[in-house]
C-alpha cells in the first residue's frame, strides 16, 4: 500500500526553490535577446503555472487539484529552463554550477515524486 504521509522534503525544497529561481532569472536573460514578450511571458508561465496548479497534500492552498504527474513535471519544466536558459545565457562556469543543482535538485526530489505518483 502506497504511503499517504507526505515524506520531509525541507532540503529538497530548498535545493528545488534555488533551481525555480534560476528558471525565472535565466530564461527571461535568454530570451530577451530574441523576444522581450517572449521573456515576460516565460517569467509568467514559470511563476503562474505552480501558483494555480498544485496537487492536494503537496502545497498548504490548492487553486487547481491536478494529479502529481502535472506537479513533478512542473518541476521538470524549472529544471529543464534553468539548465538550458543557463546555458544560453551565462558563462560556462555558470552553467556548469546550474547544472550540478539541476542534477541535486533531481535527486533529492525522488521521494517526493515517488509520493506524488502514488496519490
Amino acid at each position: 500500500m502506497p504511503s499517504t504521509l507526505r515524506p520531509d522534503d525541507r532540503v529538497a525544497s530548498a535545493f528545488r526553490f534555488a533551481t525555480e529561481l534560476v528558471a525565472w532569472v535565466a530564461t527571461p536573460w535568454a530570451l530577451a535577446a530574441y523576444s522581450v514578450p517572449l521573456a515576460v511571458l516565460s517569467v509568467i508561465v514559470l511563476i503562474g503555472l505552480p501558483t494555480v496548479f498544485s496537487t492536494p497534500g503537496d502545497k498548504r492552498n490548492v487553486i487547481v487539484a491536478v494529479p502529481g504527474v502535472v506537479t513533478i513535471l512542473l518541476v521538470v519544466l524549472h529544471v529543464v529552463a534553468a539548465v538550458a536558459a543557463a546555458w544560453v545565457a551565462w558563462h560556462a562556469f555558470a552553467a556548469a554550477l546550474v547544472s550540478v543543482l539541476a542534477v541535486v535538485t533531481v535527486v533529492m526530489e525522488l521521494p517526493r515524486w515517488r509520493w506524488l505518483l502514488s496519490r
